[in-house]
């Protein structure tokens, strides 16, 4: 199995090597209607190379404006998580308040035992 780098490579290098047998095949210029009044005239391989350098930039501008898409929303997702563990954090806080509060409140537990005995001795 290829790595992943020489499998690229492969493969712009027979799309590369394709495009230099178009180029060879079809050097006769053509005419390329752009508006009702604008033509131009040029070989067929430079129209083909300036609509696959047009489709290759627009493709790249789609994905980083996919990959800017996403680092937006993930970062959205991180300041949510983020408030929800400070919220978290908080309610810890309170809890662990409100556990000492009651363990102030209660007697030792040495008391809760011998009232206890006293109260089961008297009945």
């Amino acid at each position: 199995m290829f790595p992943v780098r020489q499998l690229n490579f492969v493969i712009i290098f027979i799309l590369g090597l394709g495009l230099v047998l178009f180029a060879i095949q079809n050097s006769e210029p053509a005419t390329i209607q752009i508006l009702p009044n604008l033509e131009v005239k040029a070989p067929v391989v430079v129209e083909f190379l300036l609509a696959v350098g047009l489709g290759a930039i627009l493709a790249w501008l789609f994905s980083v404006w996919t990959q800017l898409q996403q680092n937006l929303i993930s970062s959205q997702k991180v300041r949510q998580k983020n408030m929800e563990i400070r919220e978290l954090k908080s309610k810890i806080e309170n809890y662990q308040e409100e556990v000492q509060s009651l363990k102030l409140a209660l007697p030792p537990a040495g008391e809760m035992q011998t009232k206890d005995l006293q109260e089961a001795n008297a009945e």
